[in-house]
């Protein structure tokens, strides 16, 4: 499949455009469809407490380990390949979760998927750059793209609950399967191929390193949401830290890096990834407060992250549009999860100093602690505690969430206007512009045809 001449996508890119639909809203559905089996898997299996937070985090720590090395990978084998690779495995490791026999093999399952997961996000991305030269059509295709992904984690929810009302828990990964495989049916035919020319030796330390960086802090972030600052936590962030700094200082001697450092000399780059970390910091903790907050919030993310990825994959060259991808990635991965930990826990800290130690005396210290937690677990009590002392709660969550929401006003402006600033030069797209673009890609790629090794089958 190629690109028209004229450099606007045709209808068999739109075509291929709609089949890269199909994993991208399935990774979304993967991320929440989980949520609501969670009581039936658990009484079926009888995991353990750590055996049920693994259960629900292998997919997202694998999905933010290995984003890096597979964008990477797209872009050295071939991006559909890798698509087709990672749409196999995750056919496999969906039905290995669905009809697992214990929490161990689940979580096995888990984290395959998050493994197979990390290679389908960033090869969906990069064919969308490699599809669409015209970077107005291109802008376009990438807000689709958030908009896909967005879908499904909003239908998650509501399809594992239908899912649940017919059948058992494992039902929930088994959408997974035709979806893939109409999708392994149809790329072949409408997808490009691109493998990047001149890639260089894959550095497997790079790949070791980018793992023992991501995994740890993201670690570290999740659980500091969990049970607060602890010593696992500290020695988990700085552990990621010191494998961060490895990770770039072997990047900048080696002459085919993993990751391309250069790529953040570039302002709206470096601009862009900053702007979708903070914007995803507030939906996260947003996320974790209020549904109605979040609807309104997600009217503003949308245009946040399509035209932040698109700024992302747009300042990258062609050949390294799969790593530029999966570090837009692992930064909203990253900024979903910091914004659960921050936010959740500035609203946590208003809450228990708004709650008065002296209108809890009296109660069992079991019931005390649990109004002193979060209005949650005031709630759980309600039928043991003064309906003095639940208003109280339900007063101090409000706080706590009018204190989180007005931080979260003054840092969204102070975003807007130092982003505003550093992109100032990045000025509407004039036809002249287009023109040049597409001058420039034919010059690399050939006039008209696909870029490097061309379109095959």
């Amino acid at each position: 499949m190629s690109t028209p001449r004229s450099g606007k996508a045709g209808p068999a890119q739109w075509a291929g455009l709609a089949v890269l639909a199909l994993p991208t809203v399935l990774l979304g559905l993967d991320l929440t469809v989980l949520h609501l089996a969670l009581p039936s898997l658990a009484a079926d299996l009888n995991p353990t407490g750590t055996q049920e937070l693994w259960i629900v985090d292998a997919y997202s720590f694998l999905i933010a380990g290995f984003l890096i090395t597979m964008g990477t990978i797209g872009d050295r084998i071939g991006r559909r390949r890798l698509l087709m690779t990672g749409g196999v495995g995750f056919v496999a490791a969906s039905l290995a979760a669905a009809y697992a026999p214990t929490p161990e093999v689940l979580i096995a399952a888990r984290a395959a998927l998050g493994v197979a997961g990390a290679t389908l996000m960033p090869s969906t991305l990069a064919l969308i750059s490699n599809m669409f030269h015209d970077p107005r059509q291109r802008a376009f295709a990438i807000g689709m793209w958030a908009t896909f992904f967005a879908g499904g984690m909003a239908a998650g929810p509501l399809v594992g609950g239908v899912l649940l009302d017919f059948f058992w828990w494992g039902a929930a990964f088994l959408p997974a399967v035709p979806v893939l495989v109409l999708m392994m049916v149809l790329a072949p035919f409408l997808l490009p191929e691109y493998r990047a020319p001149q890639s260089g030796r894959f550095d497997l330390w790079s790949a070791a390193l980018s793992l023992l960086a991501m995994l740890p802090i993201v670690y570290a972030v999740k659980e500091f949401a969990k049970v607060g600052l602890s010593l696992p936590v500290v020695v988990a962030l700085l552990a990621g830290v010191l494998f961060s700094a490895v990770f770039v200082r072997r990047q900048l001697h080696l002459e085919s890096p993993l990751l391309d450092m250069a790529l953040f000399k570039n302002r709206a780059f470096s601009v862009a990834l900053g702007m979708m970390l903070a914007g995803l910091v507030g939906v996260g903790g947003v996320l974790f407060l209020v549904v109605g907050g979040f609807s309104l919030v997600y009217l503003g993310l949308g245009a946040i992250a399509a035209l932040g990825t698109d700024l992302v994959v747009g300042a990258a060259p062609s050949e390294k549009a799969g790593s530029a991808a999966a570090m837009s990635e692992t930064v909203q991965e990253l900024g979903l999860a910091a914004g659960v930990t921050l936010i959740g826990s500035l609203s946590a800290a208003v809450y228990a100093t708004r709650i008065q130690a002296g209108s809890l005396a009296g109660l069992s210290t079991d019931t005390a602690e649990s109004v002193e937690t979060s209005l949650s677990g005031a709630t759980s009590v309600a039928d043991e505690i003064p309906g003095s002392v639940l208003q109280q709660a339900q007063e101090a969550f409000i706080t706590g969430l009018n204190t989180t929401g007005w931080l979260g006003t003054v840092a969204v402006l102070l975003l807007a206007v130092i982003t505003g600033s550093m992109l100032r030069h990045i000025g509407v797209l004039t036809e002249e512009d287009t023109a040049e673009d597409q001058s420039a890609h034919n010059h690399t790629t050939g006039a008209g045809g696909d870029a490097s090794m061309g379109s095959t089958r």
